[in-house]
Formats: C-alpha cells, sequence, structure tokens
C-alpha cells in the first residue's frame, strides 16, 4: 500500500506584507531549532477588494475551466470559454506571475493545485461607531 499523497494547496490571505515575513522568520527558526518545516505556498493580498480584482468571476471561470480540461493552450482555452485571446491571455499572465498558474513545459497553462483555500479575517473595531438613523 501506497503512503496518502497530500493535495497541493495554495492558500490564498489577505493581510498586510509583514505577515509573509513573519511567516518566513517563524519557518526560519523553527528549522535553526531543527524542527521540521512545512513548506507552506502563500499567496498574500492587500484586502478583499484586491483579491476580488485578482480572481474576478472571468478569471474564476478560467481556473475551473483548466482544473476540468487539464493542461490546454491559451487559444484552446479561449475558444472554450468563448472570450478575447488576448483577454485570455491577459488573465493567465497575471494568474501565472501570482502562483495560481503554471505554464508547462510546452506552454500549454495548468493550475497545479489540487485546493485552493481563501481565508480572512474581519477584525471589528473596537471603537463603537453610531450608524445614522
Amino acid at each position: 500500500m501506497s503512503p496518502a499523497v497530500s493535495p497541493k494547496v495554495l492558500e490564498i490571505r489577505l493581510g498586510p506584507a509583514a505577515d509573509a515575513l513573519d511567516r518566513f522568520e517563524a519557518a526560519w527558526n523553527r528549522q535553526a531549532e531543527g524542527r521540521g518545516v512545512r513548506r507552506l505556498q502563500v499567496l498574500t493580498l492587500a484586502d478583499l477588494p484586491q483579491l476580488l480584482k485578482v480572481l474576478s468571476p472571468a478569471r474564476w471561470a478560467l481556473v475551473e475551466a483548466l482544473r476540468r480540461a487539464g493542461p490546454l493552450s491559451i487559444y484552446e482555452l479561449a475558444r472554450r470559454l468563448q472570450r478575447n485571446y488576448k483577454n485570455v491571455h491577459t488573465d493567465v499572465t497575471q494568474l501565472a506571475a501570482l502562483g495560481v498558474l503554471e505554464r508547462a513545459s510546452d506552454n500549454r497553462v495548468l493550475v497545479p493545485w489540487d485546493l485552493l483555500r481563501a481565508e480572512w479575517t474581519l477584525e471589528l473595531s473596537r471603537r463603537k461607531s453610531r450608524v445614522p438613523e
């Protein structure tokens, strides 16, 4: 019996860039102490509006189509989505730069993740705000 393979997960988090530095420092310290370091793949975005811009409905449909179909050329992806090639190319380029997509050696694009997990925290101000009546 072969050991279970863990799914490849891309964690999408909202917060300041300093959070990524904190994760790096914590991993460095665990390594220095001889403890195991769990490899994380994390995309940190500043806030919810940026997340919604990066993963717009059109881009999310693109990711879903690639996940279902497997690696495709940008031309074939645009054809299946019934979208303009240039716009699909722009979206693929942006998503690949962020690590959401990858280009295969034959230049097809693919989703290398089994799971995309988004996480954010809504911090409420301690100061009471008055809602106009």
